[in-house]
């Protein structure tokens, strides 16, 4: 089949795109409301984009009356947030934080999470996520029905056991977050397996290897 996106309404190339690119990390994006509470809010347009300087991204569309949604509204108020990593552990309260409470709802709060103030951002972040990344606004792109927002990472937390005794890689016994991969379904990383690329000298001819 061929799809020429020019002629597909925005409903179907959500459905191609997200049914097709996936498993898509999990964002439990939280933000500070204009009366100080914890705004957390869930979002599968999301990935690290760069190390140096290390750049994660967010796309938030808004809600379907085309009313901004709180996290961007509070993320161009403040110009920080932070993102939680959603484990198996923690997958239900995620689900009750994308419930769409009132904006002075704290999320955090409604959903039995534990909210812990960050380091170097003024917001709250999820005691109970393996990994939170503390992030400034690096920039804001907008289109008619999405935002992207660019973020520069300033801090991070990271639960002990979630790193090996070095603590310089992740512990794939330890850390196993979940991703969305379309509509309600999602899989979780905790089947692993080491593929290693072959040597190129394996593929050059006799002439090519001098």
């Amino acid at each position: 089949m061929e799809f020429d996106f020019a002629e597909l309404e925005p409903q179907s190339r959500y459905r191609l795109l997200t049914n097709f690119v996936g498993p898509r990390p999990i964002a439990l994006v939280t933000t500070r409301s204009p009366a100080g509470h914890n705004n957390a809010a869930p979002m599968s347009f999301f990935n690290v984009f760069s190390h140096d300087p290390p750049i994660v991204i967010l796309g938030i569309q808004p809600r379907l009356s085309g009313e901004e949604k709180d996290t961007v509204a509070n993320i161009r108020r403040t110009q920080e947030f932070s993102i939680n990593m959603v484990d198996m552990a923690i997958a239900q309260h995620m689900l009750v934080c994308g419930l769409g409470f009132d904006s002075e709802v704290d999320e955090l709060n409604m959903a039995g999470l534990t909210a812990a103030p960050c380091r170097k951002i003024d917001a709250a972040y999820a005691e109970e996520s393996p990994c939170v990344f503390e992030c400034r606004v690096e920039r804001l792109i907008d289109y008619p029905r999405r935002t992207l927002v660019l973020g520069e990472v300033v801090h991070m937390h990271v639960r002990r056991n979630c790193l090996d005794a070095d603590g310089h890689y992740v512990d794939p016994e330890n850390y196993q977050p979940i991703a969305r991969l379309h509509a309600d379904n999602y899989i979780v990383s905790d089947r692993q397996f080491v593929l290693k690329a072959p040597p190129i000298a394996d593929f050059l001819k006799p002439q090519d290897k001098d």
